[in-house]
């Protein structure tokens, strides 16, 4: 009897046990199967509040509701768009990477489209003059050197002064797994490509980095930002963008490698600036010896007009099928490219090019923000001891990011 009894209560916590890990997996099944819906394509919970209102955007071709633009949209769900905000690479994202932009008009809406990469990187109180209340709505990779975030700064800077209302539709970050490499805290290294005191990947999206530029003092004074917040998304998830957001992050690869290549651009390395394949390929004619896969770069108006070594023969990595979830597991930028390139390069005192004139940084200090990460690979030091050194900076960093995250 007693064995009877045993073996049924056996068998009631062996099934009890099945069911609730059956309804484990169902739930987390029906989490995943979630799709991920950004701020912009949640009209019900802004459009409402635009109504009425003279609305200034700061958008460009990656701003859409769907598949369709967002000035295009809600100019036909009756908001009154008054003027657009163009960052690097114009309103409709056909501008070559530095390129200055010009002041135009949009020839589908004829509305006014105001550069913010041109004459001015923040709006004037002149070219807000009209505007009640301004909407961002920007995709963005997740990286120090991506000038999105100095647009934000830039935009954030001029509503506080104006005492405009900045309305954010934030989309989820694709690298917003990696909060990795030295963080800039010289003012020495401050540049165009890089304004703010963070890692060279943050993991933030727009919004919350809107909330750590107003939390940590970057501003005169602290800007009026409301955030429609992305649904069912938190920073571990894959999100392939639906438009690339520049030129030559023209794949998926390209973004999830943009973090870890663009270092090259201060080296003499190119990056596959000057093909279609750009951020997913990397050479130089000096490898010559060293590497068979080749290519050749060459001007490609709206993308690359004048890349690095153009029209000479490259030879280096083709990294277009590697497995980028190597990335993901190890939540890190991949370094070894970076000492391996400047192992194999013969003219090593060149490897690393220098600033423009009258500058003693170089370039490559620049977008990494210190000039520590180069000294080091000259030294020979070994990546294990390079990550070592970031360690206090990045602790520090993440800590007070955590403040400011909208997503777990």
């Amino acid at each position: 009897m007693i064995r009877l009894t045993f073996l049924l209560f056996f068998i009631l916590v062996t099934v009890s046990s099945i069911e609730c890990k059956a309804q484990m997996a169902l739930e987390q099944s029906a989490s995943l199967s979630q799709e991920i819906i950004t701020g912009a394509d949640q009209t019900e919970k802004y459009v409402p509040y635009l109504k009425g209102k003279r609305v200034g955007m700061v958008a460009n071709q990656s701003s859409i509701i769907g598949e369709k633009s967002i000035v295009d949209s809600l100019l036909a769900l009756g908001i009154r768009i008054v003027k657009v905000f163009g960052p690097e690479h114009g309103f409709r994202g056909n501008a070559s990477n530095g390129a200055v932009v010009g002041d135009e008009k949009d020839a589908k809406t004829g509305l006014p489209i105001i550069s913010l990469y041109g004459r001015n990187e923040k709006p004037t109180k002149e070219q807000l003059a009209g505007i009640d209340i301004m909407v961002f709505d920007i995709q963005d990779v997740g990286c120090r050197y991506y000038t999105n975030i100095n647009t934000l700064e830039h935009v954030m800077e001029a509503c506080a002064e104006n005492n405009l209302e900045l309305l954010i539709l934030d989309r989820p970050n694709p690298n917003g797994y990696v909060v990795d490499g030295p963080v800039m805290t010289d003012d020495r290294f401050k540049s165009a490509i890089g304004i703010h005191y963070t890692p060279m990947t943050h993991g933030m999206t727009i919004g919350e980095f809107a909330q750590y530029l107003n939390g940590e003092g970057y501003l005169s004074k602290p800007c009026k930002i409301r955030i429609v917040k992305v649904a069912n998304y938190n920073h571990d998830m894959p999100y392939v963008l639906p438009v690339k957001p520049s030129p030559n992050l023209n794949t998926q690869q390209a973004v999830m490698l943009f973090p870890s290549l663009c270092m090259f651009e201060g080296t003499m390395i190119n990056e596959g600036r000057g093909t279609y394949m750009p951020f997913t390929i990397l050479g130089a004619p000096a490898l010559k010896d060293s590497y068979s896969f080749s290519y050749k770069p060459v001007s490609i108006p709206g993308m690359s007009e004048s890349p690095r070594h153009k029209d000479a023969v490259c030879y280096g990595l083709d990294l277009r099928k590697y497995d980028v979830n190597k990335l993901r597991e190890s939540r890190q930028i991949n370094l070894s490219w970076l000492i391996e390139l400047y192992n194999a390069y013969p003219d090593k005192a060149n490897f690393f090019t220098p600033g423009r004139a009258n500058q003693d940084i170089s370039a490559f200090d620049l977008r990494i923000g210190t000039d520590q990460l180069r000294k080091q690979i000259i030294a020979g030091m070994s990546e294990a001891d390079i990550r070592k050194s970031w360690e206090p900076g990045l602790q520090k960093f993440k800590a007070i990011r955590a403040k400011y995250l909208l997503y777990p």
